[in-house]
């Protein structure tokens, strides 16, 4: 054991908790069942095989209100191993559940048996006829579906809240609309063609000409049967007119039973029934969209009403002036929502009556949306519209960032709401729909049926097509409570139905929650149907048992999680999953969802349980030690839950009093370690590569893998000892080279200045000098002791710096300008909460700027461009993210390149300082799709603002990247033979 080995008992809670009911028991401490696991690792090798008490906790949980654990997980990577898995499900007796992103709000992605990923291998776009159409795998988000799209003008129908995390698989099996689809740009409308395995292991490409034929030959009895059903419904004049009636609004509770009337023959049914079926008929291995126009005209308002039913009176107004969306948020929505980054604060002193309508319009042209304009201003002036609070405007705008402000806030609704419940209780999205006509109607009877049963519901949802969605928070582990929920569903149901002949789910499928209401909606001729559909597809009941359809009337209650309350910073996850494609680890070990998912699972545990032992000795490397702790995470969620703050603080509590005294040393005798460091780098060169690679390796395993680096054969030479000379006197700006431009220098084989030199050129160059101070060495951003969780020495170092820079900038009169996006992020935000309250008070007279920032607005327009490359690809950083530098650094690109791309697949690095030299898996995971983009095309240059960065995706790409200060030093060089100013 490596001598300074975390302990994983350090991460043990010590609060006294009793055991939840819903806790995994004992004898599941030890994963999966040693036959099942080594029978599947036999079949598809072991690691596509997850089968450890912790790999079973993070998969357990989705977006809903359900909690079921698997036997084991496996991660599919194509077909082959999908059809070995059906046929092994076959075999043995067992079931199937596929799950892709888990962003589904009614258990449809959990399964107690076999568990598939279908997300991880899954991902990739192909734009068909210049955007007509897009052949997009089941991986894939909405959101880099979109993107592909995006540069040919044209856009998915289906666009979902969710669509930053949810993927296409589940978009098509759930049959998810969003704001705008309605019942004519679903998925249902717009799907050109399929790929599907059906349970019997055979393959169906519905654009194959001979798909029939095929599928005749390989299933005859099941073409039989789907032929034998669509002559009885057809022949059934009633139960069509039923069928045609109850999908004029929107409607995704059960199977397609319109696919009977749509499709001709058997491959044309089973392309309508998988729509919408949730898994329960086949996996969807690729989708071919018929895609639509991207209108990139709009015109926005965000519109104040004085109640709900006042606010869904007005929907059918604008629905007839041509609004694409109207979207509707009740008072409840509206106060949670200043959670959310941009939105008004005093939206929280909104009366709770209030409610506010989203109205967008959108036009291919600039003629076509005045017109629109026009007819919208003639509803507003029929409107008795409110202003309750000061930022209220109740006007549309073109304004592109107030109108994404708008929809922020609109689309944050569930995590919005759900972030701002009670700490312990379990959020329920309930989904329903009525005849637009009658949508002020309803939100009278539902404000109704939630005040007699003690809810205080949040309520919003796409009124134009009458589908409104509202939240119900209750204790899952009080049997009092529970029973409150069900007694409420009874009557929800009950009203939904009898009263408006409406949809018990709209858009977000059936699942477990409304299963046992399938027969109230649809009566037992058409719920027949789905169970005989059920039947001649999947005739063993391999896929998805008790999703869609099940008898059992309590189906919805069974399953339901407890919520455990844990760290602060956590509590308010709703388990939305929005965070995952951000995050750097995600296809590595864990997820901020999945850590904060294994939390609470320990919480659920009595103390000391073999679960929570097994738990915590894989939470050291899957949760703490694997994660970037670049906050990507807090700028997906809604709610900003900064899951990498967590894992940081992890860190620290894994610290002995010891470690941190020594860090602090550090700290304090950082100028030493700084020159250590820079000799050691530069020693580097002749020792070489390979044997400090075996150098490091037996220290990584005699010391730390979470002290020592790995040496990587990418880390570049020495930075000079000296910084360039510069004078104060006429000075415009103190220029703070970041610690990492002082030790390391340029990459290798690239001419010319250093950065340091670079900046201070071109800064000279356009007329705005900077300044160096003498004493920047032995001082630091405080990143180093900030991402360890070393808060002793993040003290010292923050508080040194923030000194310094008050000295260095003379109380705040200059800038200081920081050349590395990380360390600007640092010091203007980071090293708060260490700062003495003294301090605190100068660090709010600085003013830091980013290089990117410097550069773009004080430079550039001061500049002349004399030369240009050909092509440059850039790596935006995560800092560049919170910050909001990224445009910046595309615009000094733009400057320095004809043509500059940056990767639709371009995310965090997760070298993270040192960490991609701590674990260089975590890097090489991080970077896999970006690298891919990069590396399918020659550029020539390769550009960034952030040394460990470039560090970072040199190794992940193998080609030479850059601070694009360097670049414009050079585009912008009188004489291209010498780098003087």
């Amino acid at each position: 054991m490596p001598l300074f080995e975390p302990n994983p008992q350090a991460l043990r809670h010590g609060t006294k908790r009793s055991p939840a009911p819903d806790r995994v028991p004992e004898l599941q401490a030890r994963g999966t069942p040693r036959q099942l696991r080594e029978e599947l690792t036999e079949f598809l090798g072991p690691e596509k095989v997850l089968s450890g008490i912790s790999d079973l906790v993070r998969y357990a949980s989705d977006a809903s209100p359900y909690r079921f654990v698997p036997q084991v997980v496996v991660v599919a990577e194509d077909i082959d191993d999908i059809s070995t898995i059906l046929s092994y499900a076959h075999g043995k007796g067992r079931e199937v559940v596929f799950r892709a992103a888990g962003t589904s709000l009614n258990g449809q992605a959990q399964g107690e048996d076999i568990l598939v990923d279908v997300r991880r291998h899954w991902a990739g776009v192909e734009v068909l006829d210049g955007g007509a159409r897009a052949r997009v795998r089941p991986g894939t988000t909405v959101v880099r579906a979109n993107a592909a799209l995006a540069p040919h003008g044209r856009v998915l129908g289906p666009d979902p809240a969710s669509a930053i995390a949810c993927t296409i698989g589940g978009v098509v099996a759930n049959n998810a609309s969003g704001m705008t689809a309605g019942t004519t740009r679903n998925s249902y409308r717009t799907v050109s063609s399929l790929t599907f395995v059906l349970p019997s292991g055979t393959v169906v490409d519905t654009a194959d000409p001979d798909a029939d034929e095929e599928l005749a030959h390989a299933e005859p009895r099941l073409c039989a049967e789907l032929m034998a059903l669509k002559a009885e419904i057809e022949g059934d004049a009633e139960l069509t007119a039923r069928i045609r009636a109850k999908h004029t609004i929107k409607n995704t509770n059960g199977y397609r039973l319109d696919a009977f009337l749509d499709g001709d023959s058997p491959v044309r049914i089973l392309r309508g029934l998988m729509v919408g079926s949730e898994g329960t008929l086949g996996f969807i291995s690729e989708v071919v969209f018929d895609t639509l126009p991207l209108d990139r005209e709009v015109s926005t308002a965000l519109l104040f009403f004085p109640s709900l039913p006042a606010a869904a009176e007005a929907v059918p107004r604008f629905n007839a002036a041509g609004a694409l969306a109207v979207e509707l948020m009740d008072g409840n929505t509206l106060r949670a929502s200043v959670s959310v980054a941009g939105v008004p604060a005093d939206w929280a002193e909104l009366p709770k009556e209030t409610a506010a309508l989203l109205v967008e319009f959108r036009a291919p042209d600039a003629a076509a949306r005045e017109a629109y304009e026009r007819a919208a201003d003639e509803v507003l002036a029929g409107l008795d519209l409110v202003a309750p609070v000061a930022s209220v405007e109740n006007a549309f705008t073109r304004d592109s960032g107030r109108i994404a402000g708008y929809w922020k806030a609109r689309k944050a609704f569930v995590t919005a709401v759900g972030g701002s419940r009670p700490s312990g209780t379990t959020l329920i999205t309930e989904d329903f729909a009525v005849p637009p006509a009658r949508l002020a109607e309803a939100c009278e009877a539902l404000l109704d049926l939630q005040s007699r049963h003690g809810f205080d519901a949040a309520v919003a949802g796409h009124a134009a097509h009458g589908n409104l969605h509202f939240l119900l928070a209750f204790d899952a582990g009080d049997p009092s409570d529970v029973e409150r929920y069900a007694g409420f569903m009874d009557e929800f149901c009950k009203l939904t139905v009898e009263r408006f002949d409406g949809s018990l789910k709209a858009e977000h499928a059936t699942g477990r929650n409304i299963a046992p209401f399938l027969e109230l909606e649809w009566g037992t001729k058409a719920t027949d149907l789905m169970w005989r559909v059920k039947e001649a597809v999947d005739p063993d009941g391999v896929l998805a048992p008790r999703i869609v359809l099940d008898r059992d009337p309590h189906a919805h209650l069974r399953g339901l999680k407890t919520i455990p309350s844990v760290e602060r910073i956590a509590d308010p996850c709703i388990e939305c999953g929005f965070c995952e494609p951000t995050c750097p680890s995600h296809d590595l070990t864990t997820t901020p969802r999945q850590r904060i998912v294994l939390r609470r699972e320990m919480m659920r545990q009595n103390n000391g349980s073999r679960v929570e032992a097994r738990l915590l000795e894989s939470y050291g490397y899957d949760a703490v030690d694997t994660c970037a702790g670049d906050s990507t995470c807090k700028l997906a969620c809604p709610v900003g839950i900064d899951t990498g703050a967590l894992m940081k603080d992890f860190r620290h509590e894994r610290h002995t009093a010891r470690e941190e005294r020594i860090a602090a040393l550090a700290a304090k005798h950082f100028r030493a370690a700084e020159a250590s460091a820079r000799l050691a780098v530069a020693a580097a060169d002749r020792i070489g590569d390979r044997v400090l690679a075996s150098v490091t390796g037996l220290a990584r395993r005699a010391i730390s893998t979470e002290l020592v680096p790995e040496w990587l054969p990418q880390i570049p030479g020495a930075a000079a000892r000296r910084l360039p000379r510069t004078h104060r006197p006429a000075a415009v700006a103190v220029y703070y080279p970041a610690c990492v431009n002082r030790i390391f220098g340029n990459p290798d084989g690239e001419p010319g200045p250093s950065l340091p030199e670079a900046v201070v050129a071109v800064s000279a160059r356009a007329g705005r000098p900077v300044w160096i101070p003498d004493d920047v060495a032995g001082t630091c951003c405080a990143t180093i002791w900030h991402s360890k969780g070393y808060e002793r020495g993040n003290e010292v170092m923050a508080n040194r710096i923030v000194e310094a820079a008050w000295g260095w900038t003379a109380g705040g009169t200059l800038p200081l300008v920081v050349d590395a996006s990380s360390c600007t992020l640092g010091i203007a935000h980071e090293v708060v909460p260490y700062l003495t309250e003294d301090n605190r008070e100068l660090h709010a007279r600085l003013r830091v700027v980013d290089s990117l920032v410097w550069a773009a607005d004080e430079l550039l327009p001061r500049l002349e461009v004399r030369r240009r490359v050909t092509s440059a690809v850039v790596h935006p950083t995560c800092s560049m993210r919170h910050l909001g530098d990224e445009e910046k650094l595309t615009e000094l690109a733009r400057a320095c390149a004809e043509e500059v791309v940056v990767p639709v697949d371009a995310g965090c690095c997760a070298f993270a300082g040192d960490r991609g030299m701590l674990h260089p898996e975590l890097t090489a995971a991080a970077t896999a799709p970006e690298a891919a983009e990069v590396t399918a095309r020659p550029f020539d240059a390769h550009l960034s603002a952030n040394r460990m960065c470039e560090i970072g995706m040199d190794r992940a790409t193998g080609r030479s990247y850059g601070s694009v200060l360097l670049a414009l030093e050079r585009a912008t060089r009188p004489d291209p033979s010498s780098y003087s100013r």
